[in-house]
C-alpha cells in the first residue's frame, strides 16, 4: 500500500510502539508501505529525532543482512521525578496504612495509567541490560511485573505459593520470610525458565526481602541468571535486608502508634540512564 510520508511517519511510529525491543527490517517497512529504503531510512531518522528529543525512547540500527531498527523505550528525567512525585501525593493517605506495616496500594496497581509508566520506568533502569523473562510473586506483583514484560517485550512467569495441576511438572522449594522469620513455599512450573534465561524479578512490596531472596535461590534450581531486581516499595525502617543491588521507586516509613506513614524517592532516579528529556507525564 503506497503512502504519502505523513502517513507512513504515523503508521510507522504506531508499529514500533506496539513492537518495543524487536528488530524490523528495512525491508518489512518498505514492503509494507511501498517505497524505497532510501525513504524509509529519512522517515526512521525523522522518527528517531522526535523519540530522543521528546524523552519517549531511542532507534537502535542494525547494520548487516539480518540488520534493521529497534525501538528502545525509556522514560527521561523530568518525566520520572513527575511521576514519582505523583505516586507519592496518592500515597501519603492516612488511610492506606495497614495493620502489620503493610501499605494499601490495590487502588493504584489496578489504575492502568500508573501500572504503564511504573512498568516503563523500571524497564527504563534496565535499558541497557540484556532480559528475557520478568518474573514475579503472585499475586499484588503481577500488575507491574506485566507492564515490564510488555515494555522489554519479553515473557512473563508467576511463582506461586501451591502448585496447579494445569501447570505440569513443578520446582518447589521452601524460603524464610525475612520479616516474620516464617517458613513459606514458592513454586514454579519446570517449562516456564531454560537454564541460561536472564531473569528480573519485579515485586510490589518489600520489607525484609525474603521473598526476592527465595525467588533469586529459586533462579538457580533452573540454571537461570539474575539480571536485575526492581520493586514498586520497600519498607525503609524493615533492616538488615536480606537482598541488595536491588531498585525500589519509593522507600515507606512509618509509625503504626500515631498512624502516620511518609513516602520518598528509593534509589531509582540515582540509577536511571541520563538518555532523554521529556517536557510533560502522564495524567
Amino acid at each position: 500500500m503506497k503512502l504519502k510520508r505523513s502517513s507512513r511517519l504515523v503508521d510507522m511510529t504506531g508499529f514500533l510502539l506496539r513492537h518495543p525491543r524487536k528488530v524490523i527490517s528495512l525491508s518489512y517497512f518498505s514492503d509494507r508501505y511501498g517505497s524505497a529504503k532510501s525513504s524509509i531510512s529519512e522517515d526512521l531518522a525523522i522518527i528517531k529525532e522526535n523519540f530522543e528529543s521528546m524523552g519517549v525512547g531511542r532507534l537502535q540500527t542494525l547494520a548487516g543482512a539480518t540488520g534493521g531498527v529497534t525501538y528502545v523505550p525509556f522514560m527521561a528525567r523530568v518525566e520520572a521525578e513527575q511521576l514519582l512525585d505523583g505516586l507519592k501525593e496518592q500515597m501519603t493517605q492516612k488511610d492506606r496504612l495497614l495493620p502489620g506495616g503493610y501499605l494499601y496500594m490495590t487502588d493504584i496497581l489496578g489504575e492502568p495509567k500508573y501500572v504503564n509508566a511504573i512498568g516503563r520506568l523500571i524497564a527504563s533502569v534496565y535499558v541497557n541490560e540484556k532480559i528475557d523473562v520478568i518474573m514475579t510473586m503472585e499475586t499484588k506483583g503481577i500488575p507491574i511485573a506485566y507492564a515490564v514484560a510488555s515494555e522489554c517485550n519479553v515473557p512473563m512467569v508467576i511463582v506461586r505459593r501451591s502448585s496447579k495441576v494445569t501447570e505440569g511438572p513443578t520446582v518447589s522449594m521452601n524460603y524464610i520470610s525475612g520479616s516474620s522469620k516464617r517458613i513459606q513455599t514458592m513454586v514454579l512450573p519446570r517449562r516456564s525458565l531454560r537454564e541460561y534465561t536472564r531473569v528480573l524479578i519485579v515485586d510490589d512490596f518489600m520489607k525484609a526481602g525474603g521473598t526476592m531472596k527465595g525467588m533469586m535461590n529459586l533462579l538457580k534450581e533452573f540454571g537461570a541468571a539474575l539480571a536485575g531486581m526492581a520493586v514498586f516499595v520497600e519498607k525503609k525502617d524493615e533492616q538488615p535486608k536480606l537482598v541488595d543491588h536491588y531498585t525500589s521507586l519509593l522507600k515507606l516509613s512509618m509509625t503504626e502508634q500515631d498512624n502516620t506513614l511518609k513516602i520518598e524517592n528509593g534509589n531509582v532516579m540515582d540509577q536511571l540512564p541520563n538518555i532523554g528529556m521529556r517536557s510533560e507525564a502522564p495524567d
